[in-house]
């Protein structure tokens, strides 16, 4: 079937994207703002409709999540932890099955997102007490949190728009621990794997950028 001229500026816009996240040189954020207002100016979407996909309720639970998990930074609870999880010692597998497990548990309750901005400057900063690169423990992380928002409702935001849209097809929504049979199950698994495996797999970085990267973002999880 020949493509319209619609659907090739979207197939077009959409590639452009999808270059620019794997490139990097270019905040997320903007890109994807700039992606949402040039289907805009080639008239694609109405005016009306273009910023209406902020007013979701997946889109909200999940910015009042980074607040709460804001203000829990800036409460304390993130040195709290730190100190607590210096006495699981020193080995990597004992550290990343630590902060693997507790971020597991954590984005099952608190949303996947904000679970791991919470415990990013705890691996950041257990990683530079054992001298080692942050991506050991931040990679295992970033997986971990996935896999724990399988657990529950608010675990994930594609869990909250699954419910939403099957309550509109008159159906009754999923409830809180409908997902858990399954993300239990996943969550196990994949612990184990994490724990066990998956982390000596994890690429460490060499040379002066690696470095200049990890303070980037060690600066950045302090502020």
């Amino acid at each position: 079937m020949d493509l319209t001229l619609d659907q090739t500026v979207v197939f077009v816009i959409l590639s452009a994207t999808l270059v620019l996240f794997v490139w990097g040189r270019w905040r997320y954020d903007l890109v994807a703002v700039a992606a949402l207002l040039l289907v805009f100016v080639a008239g694609l979407v109405p005016a009306k409709r273009v910023f209406l996909g902020f007013g979701h309720p997946a889109v909200i639970t999940v910015a009042a999540v980074l607040v709460i998990s804001r203000g829990l930074l800036n409460a304390g609870v993130v040195d709290t932890m730190s100190r607590l999880l210096t006495q699981v010692g020193s080995r990597p597998i004992v550290q990343v099955a630590t902060l693997t497990g507790i971020v597991v548990l954590l984005s099952g309750f608190m949303n996947n997102v904000g679970a791991l901005a919470l415990l990013m400057p705890v691996a950041i900063w257990m990683s530079r007490q054992s001298g080692r690169s942050p991506s050991l423990l931040l990679m295992p992380l970033a997986f971990g949190s996935l896999i724990g928002g399988l657990l529950t409702l608010i675990g994930t935001p594609p869990n909250i728009i699954i419910a939403l849209y099957r309550a509109e097809t008159g159906v009754p929504a999923f409830g809180m621990f409908d997902f858990t049979p399954v993300g239990v199950g996943v969550a196990v698994v994949g612990l184990l794997f994490i724990s066990l495996l998956g982390w000596r797999l994890t690429p460490v970085g060499r040379g002066k950028a690696h470095r200049r990267s990890c303070l980037r973002l060690m600066t950045t999880s302090v502020s």
